[in-house]
């Protein structure tokens, strides 16, 4: 009978997808046999919601497409010169998210603007929030792609839905004036509305060595400062050249 019981709990759990009811005998073994039906009941309804919102943060995550995993935790903010931990902390909590404010990360090369990135890119997909990675390189060829295929209309609305857009390694590459026109119109079309981060290893004034229209750089830093936090993320020791010697030397 026990058996038999236990079969048509995971038959019910499944028609009603209830996976964690069928992992009933932990709460049993939890709550003990001095509690009540109720309290039964509310250990397996906490149980099926805890392993949604985990489901749901691993999918997020999976869809994000980050290069690779990085946490704040990871970070040593010690090796920030113009940024204070607490700072860091504040924007991981992702509240300027929620602002629909964006967030300007500028410094050379190996100073941790990709791992800051993504570590609130993380954050932001354990609070239950849409996040996209790219490249600025492979979104400029995503949209050109899209366009050549007349998908553009659809990849542009997926973007207009994500609650965060992260471009990195906005800096590498010059973008000719059809690159730069996509480009700028996912950035504007955002404004005010969803949350923007960029890293670059180019100050502002240097922008007009990635776009052919100069015009259209001044909009573009325009908008993305609008509402935004910069970041100095320059740096004399950053990570990368540091490790680099390191592995030099051995």
């Amino acid at each position: 009978m026990i058996n038999i019981n236990a079969q048509t709990i995971e038959l019910y759990a499944k028609q009603l997808r209830l996976p964690a009811f069928n992992h009933y005998s932990d709460a049993v073994r939890q709550l003990g046999s001095d509690k009540s039906y109720e309290e039964f009941l509310l250990a397996l309804m906490k149980m099926e919601l805890d392993s949604r919102m985990d489901s749901s943060q691993k999918r997020k995550i999976r869809t994000a497409n980050f290069p690779y995993m990085k946490t704040i935790d990871e970070l040593d903010c010690s090796r920030f010169e113009h940024i204070t931990e607490a700072f860091i902390h504040e924007l991981a909590s992702c509240d300027f998210v929620s602002k629909r404010q964006n967030i300007v990360m500028i410094g050379n090369p190996g100073t941790g603007k990709t791992h800051l990135s993504i570590a609130i890119g993380v954050k932001a997909c354990m609070q239950d929030m849409n996040v996209k990675f790219y490249t600025a390189a492979n979104l400029s060829n995503e949209l050109i792609e899209a366009q050549e295929y007349k998908k553009l209309i659809k990849i542009e609305k997926q973007l207009s839905k994500t609650d965060l857009l992260i471009i990195d390694e906005l800096s590498y590459l010059t973008f000719n004036r059809h690159q730069s026109e996509l480009l700028f119109k996912v950035i504007a079309d955002r404004a005010e509305r969803r949350s923007v981060v960029v890293s670059t290893n180019l100050k502002f004034s240097d922008w007009i060595t990635m776009f052919e229209n100069t015009t259209m750089v001044t909009a573009l830093i325009d908008r993305l400062t609008f509402r935004s936090h910069v970041l100095n993320m320059n740096s004399d020791h950053p990570y990368r050249a540091e490790y680099i010697n390191k592995v030099s030397d051995n």
